[in-house]
């Protein structure tokens, strides 16, 4: 599903050039549950943006179901982004003035039409929030803003998940009850789940851990089954 080869980004600061990612490869399938760790500046952030087309690489390739992303135009990875993939963040996003459900319904703006609200409210009922869905983020606690950050994401029924630091901002029962919606988003829908993370506990949820520094891949390890 998700392919790079020997991708490259470079970000010039001053007179310095900074290699964010340094000849990457990787491959990630169909319903994979992957967290991608490291330090900060090791470049995992990097390449959440560009799996997400929310930046390009320097050099390599990206394809994306086996087309390449780079060729695309300007306008096909806008529509990419909008239509595969959906995104949460540490800081939660959300506008202080709109209620839970007129955020989740912020990706319909332009499309869905009368279905917008109906989708919302599922959206919202889908990570527990069906009782909330009119107060503003100022009424909400942290564990609850951040499943109105992921039902925003899950509205447009994306294909892949990033998540960016998606506990960064929660206390540990708030980080565990998000993160076992992650799980599920796996299990019982097949959803790519990638996030970014530095803590080995919220790493630990996931199947695949991939481990960066400066820039490279120096770890790449599926979860090892317990026997019966």
């Amino acid at each position: 599903m998700i392919r790079f080869e020997s991708v490259t980004k470079l970000y010039h600061l001053g007179d310095s050039v900074v290699h964010a990612l340094d000849g990457v490869d990787i491959e990630i399938g169909r319903g994979e549950y992957v967290a991608i760790m490291g330090a900060s500046g090791s470049g995992k952030s990097t390449m959440m943006n560009v799996i997400g087309c929310l930046d390009r690489p320097t050099s390599g390739r990206y394809l994306f179901e086996g087309h390449d992303v780079g060729r695309m135009s300007d306008d096909l990875v806008t529509k990419l982004r909008a239509g595969e993939f959906g995104f949460v963040f540490q800081s939660f996003n959300l506008l202080p003035r709109m209620s839970a459900i007129e955020q989740v319904e912020l990706p319909m703006v332009y499309r869905h039409g009368r279905n917008r609200r109906r989708l919302a409210k599922e959206a919202l009922a889908r990570v527990g929030l069906a009782d909330r869905m009119h107060h503003k983020p100022t009424q909400l606690s942290g564990g609850q803003q951040q499943r109105v950050a992921l039902a925003r994401a899950l509205v447009v029924n994306p294909r892949v998940i990033l998540a960016d630091e998606p506990t960064g901002a929660l206390d540990s029962q708030t980080s565990t009850e998000v993160m076992e919606i992650f799980t599920s988003l796996v299990r019982e829908r097949g959803i790519t789940v990638i996030l970014v993370t530095h803590e080995p506990d919220v790493a630990a949820y996931a199947d695949r851990r991939v481990r960066m520094r400066d820039g490279h891949i120096v770890e790449d390890t599926a979860k090892v089954a317990l026997p019966a």
